[in-house]
């Protein structure tokens, strides 16, 4: 899980960090500080990125067990 959790954050964080990124330079507010806050964005695109991660590979597995099991229960029962 940890692997796949990695591949997710990986391609998670970083749209995340675009999004984040996109948000702060289309705010007219932050044009004056965009240098300042595009890099906190990023990071923070990326830290949020890590649960999220975690969560979906979380789902992933627990939903390819189960069909796991229901195929060797399926494969049992047909074999008797």
């Amino acid at each position: 899980m940890t692997r796949l959790a990695a591949l997710l954050w990986v391609m998670g964080g970083t749209v995340l960090a675009g999004l984040a990124v996109l948000g702060v330079l289309m705010t007219p507010g932050l044009t004056d500080e965009a240098l300042r806050y595009i890099p906190i964005a990023a990071v923070a695109g990326y830290v949020v990125g890590i649960p999220l991660a975690l969560m979906a590979a979380k789902a992933i597995t627990r939903g390819t067990a189960v069909r796991r099991r229901m195929a060797q229960a399926a494969a049992c029962c047909c074999a008797e």
